[in-house]
């Protein structure tokens, strides 16, 4: 037996992520396009079978309400409140059937001229492109095609009526930076014929510090990728090792695992967005990324998502961890440093759903699920605190399985030792819940499963699988289950996956060890959020994604 020293644990981990620099974001280039045609020429825009279209924008008077109510929410985040003046932006012509027949034609050469009144103003570039069949002996056909374009000084890109925007986002259609280049995929399987209508709105900047000028085009493109490369050394990743031929049921034998992104400091708590976008934690980061198949691009999601105190620099993860969403799209995030769990509401304030029980606070939630009819189940192990078990800020004795129903949190079982990754079988007739228990590494690698009775209690405790004659100092995480009820889980070595009968069919083993997965893409794609980087890999089952209407 050999006993685990927490701040030794702590000490290697520490070092590790000296070595790495969390990224703010990343956008990622791999490769050039195949080809590249460029709407400053008349050769492109006669290519693309385009023309550009122009006019002012203007600051208009308007009537806004001041915050209040709405009828089905108190919160004052509302316009529905006393009548104020305020201003707007006319045309508004983001829209895809917007008229812009009577405005300006600019020739593509004149681009570069210096457009709108100057010092604080706005315009409107609208042009539609369409596919063609061939781009100087290039096939377009299939091809991943971006629209980039530089505005001096921000830009906004609407394609067909739409506005990309979500938390945290920097380009990709919002305003990237100051004279930064802002790119949109305009898709990643292109069709001749194929049309998009593009309206750029321009912002002469800074708005704090007003220029001495204009707005102009310093460049905008159409790039095509026939095939939208990755880096090479990222792919063919991995190997399966197979325990049982029923494995082939649930994974391809020859599947390999990729690597998507890379250059944290520990990945933690996935999951997959319904914007389709992979939502993942880096805890001692303090901070939640955003990933996007698409753009093969990161950026911080929401910065300091567990913790803001002064003593943050003694607490080895103070940032958030386990993450889910309701089917509203809300967040629910486990907050490491901040002792709680929290919810994300739509319009942006956040709910405290839980932060003590009877009086006592807890932990630091580790990892969380949400039940069909809502009720929230979750893991509090200490791992969050500073000393973790010998934490002199500790307030509860044991560490809880958790639910919150009807806004009141229940103690549902204090008899592991380090609670960690929680999941329901497909039917909810069974919870499972990891144990990862530093005190007692060697003796604590055990999944534990819990009958789900019809009020959502749990009944009596069950060794569902045991791993501890395994070596090394590695337990459970995170987990996922299928739709067949296999178990996924972040054991010694990699992902085992174990059928519903508690039978080991094999197991995922990657350059990096899993602390937690998620469902993504089309339910069948399994990520991994695996200390430095993010992997994923392709299954035959897949399961429910968390958001959806499964």
């Amino acid at each position: 037996m050999k006993l685990i020293n927490f701040p030794l644990l702590v000490c290697c981990f520490s070092l590790f992520s000296w070595a790495l620099l969390a990224q703010e974001s990343r956008e990622i280039v791999v490769d050039n396009p195949d080809v590249i045609v460029d709407l400053r020429t008349n050769k492109g825009v006669a290519m693309l079978k385009t023309e550009w279209r122009y006019s002012d924008a203007k600051i208009v008077d308007d009537t806004f309400g001041a915050p209040g109510p709405s009828k089905n929410d108190p919160l004052y985040l509302y316009p529905t409140g006393k009548p104020m003046p305020t201003w707007n932006i006319e045309p508004k012509a983001g829209g895809k059937d917007y008229d812009d027949t009577a405005w300006e034609k600019l020739g593509a050469t004149t681009l570069e001229e210096r457009r709108c009144p100057g010092r604080l103003c706005f315009n409107w570039y609208r042009l539609k492109i369409t596919i063609p069949n061939d781009i100087d002996g290039f096939d377009p056909t299939g091809s991943t095609v971006f629209f980039e374009i530089v505005i001096d000084d921000y830009s906004e890109i609407w394609i067909n009526g739409e506005l990309n925007k979500t938390f945290g986002q920097s380009g990709n259609g919002i305003v990237k930076g100051f004279n930064a280049r802002n790119r949109v995929i305009l898709t990643d399987d292109a069709k001749p014929g194929e049309t998009f209508q593009l309206a750029v709105f321009g912002i002469n900047g800074p708005l704090a510090d007003i220029p001495d000028n204009y707005i102009w085009i310093r460049s905008a493109t159409v790039d095509f990728h026939k095939e939208y490369k990755v880096n090479k050394d990222w792919k063919g990743l991995g190997e399966l090792v197979v325990s049982q031929p029923e494995l082939a049921d649930v994974i391809d034998l020859d599947e390999k695992i990729e690597k998507v992104a890379e250059g944290f400091q520990f990945t933690e708590g996935p999951v997959w967005h319904p914007g389709g976008y992979l939502l993942f934690s880096d805890p001692n980061a303090n901070v939640i990324y955003r990933y996007s198949p698409k753009t093969k691009n990161v950026e911080v999601y929401i910065t300091k998502s567990g913790y803001t105190g002064t003593d943050i620099g003694k607490i080895h993860q103070p940032g958030s961890n386990g993450l889910t969403l309701d089917q509203n799209g809300r967040l629910f995030v486990a907050q490491h440093g901040n002792r709680r769990i929290i919810k994300h509401e739509r319009k942006g304030p956040i709910t405290v759903i839980a932060d003590n029980h009877r009086g006592k606070r807890l932990n630091s939630p580790n990892d969380l699920v949400l039940k069909s009819d809502g009720t929230l189940y979750f893991t509090d192990p200490p791992y969050g605190l500073e000393k973790a078990y010998d934490d002199p800020k500790k307030e509860t004795p044991y560490q809880g399985v958790y639910r919150v129903k009807n806004g009141k949190v229940e103690l549902l079982s204090d008899k592991i030792g380090g609670p960690n990754g929680i999941a329901f079988s497909p039917d909810e007739k069974y919870l499972y819940v990891s144990n990862w228990d530093i005190r007692d590494i060697m003796n604590s690698k055990t999944l534990y499963r819990f009958p789900v009775k019809a009020d959502g209690s749990l009944g009596e405790i069950e060794l569902f699988y045991e791993m501890d004659q395994t070596n090394g100092a590695e337990a459970l995480d995170g987990m996922k289950i299928d739709l067949k009820g296999n178990i996924y889980v972040s054991a010694p070595g990699g992902i085992w996956i174990i059928s519903p009968k508690g039978k080991l069919l094999g197991k995922i083993i990657g350059p990096e060890r899993p602390a937690n997965l998620a469902w993504g893409d089309d339910g069948k794609t399994l990520y991994l959020a695996a200390h430095s980087s993010l992997y994923k890999i392709r299954t035959k089952i897949g399961g429910k994604m968390p958001g959806f209407k499964n």
